[in-house]
């Protein structure tokens, strides 16, 4: 199976977690817009979605659902959302998308996370794929020099020689060669550096839920 093949089966398989006449937390990524993809099939069964992106509340809005501010809810069932590593404790990273602090938002409305990923996402040490670090631009030069301080190599997310602006009006400084064998407490010390927003490891919030996708079919892991 081709690796879209297997997002593809994830996101099919999310949809049993899915609780009709509830409003939905939808994530941001190449996953979780297969997993949109498939809500817009059983719109009619929800009240509706909150998103964790602008571009995830346009194809919601394309596939006929209702998206609400986050504000007007009080909570959620279910978050559903893609990551870019996770461990067998349920920690991730995210943030390739540059969508992490309002993931993270939206996630901690929700009663429960569930995380789509094609089997490559499965990690014994976090911090292969690099950290993203969201902060203030006029703080990421200082916030850089921090996270170097930390033992690892901050890179400014830029794209056609400019700095990638998130939703926020932020940037994302992605932090290279790390092993972040305590996921909880490095998220804690980089959140603690002026000028940080978040960063994209979810370990004080992990995943409740992972469905693997493989070849041998969607496996279920349970933290």
């Amino acid at each position: 199976m081709t690796q879209d093949e297997l997002k593809q089966a994830v996101a099919k398989a999310a949809i049993d977690y899915v609780v009709d006449g509830e409003i939905i937390g939808v994530g941001t990524g190449s996953t979780a817009n297969f997993f949109i993809d498939e809500l817009g099939k059983i719109k009619h069964r929800i009240k509706g979605a909150v998103a964790s992106s602008e571009a995830t509340a346009e194809r919601l809005r394309s596939h006929g659902i209702q998206v609400f501010d986050l504000n007007d809810v009080e909570t959620m069932p279910v978050y559903i959302d893609g990551a870019d590593e996770i461990n067998g404790e349920g920690a991730m990273i995210k943030g390739g998308g540059a969508a992490l602090t309002r993931e993270k938002i939206v996630a901690s409305v929700a009663r429960k996370f569930v995380c789509i990923a094609d089997g490559s996402k499965l990690v014994e040490v976090l911090g292969k794929f690099p950290l993203p670090v969201e902060v203030i631009p006029m703080a990421h030069a200082v916030a850089a020099r921090k996270l170097a301080a930390l033992g690892g190599e901050p890179r400014l997310r830029v794209k056609e020689g400019k700095p990638v602006v998130t939703d926020n009006g932020c940037y994302i400084i992605d932090v290279l060669g790390l092993a972040i064998t305590d996921p909880a407490g490095v998220e804690d010390k980089i959140n603690n550096i002026v000028g940080v927003v978040t960063n994209g490891l979810f370990a004080r919030q992990g995943a409740d839920v992972c469905l693997l996708g493989t070849a041998d079919g969607v496996k279920k892991l349970e933290f």
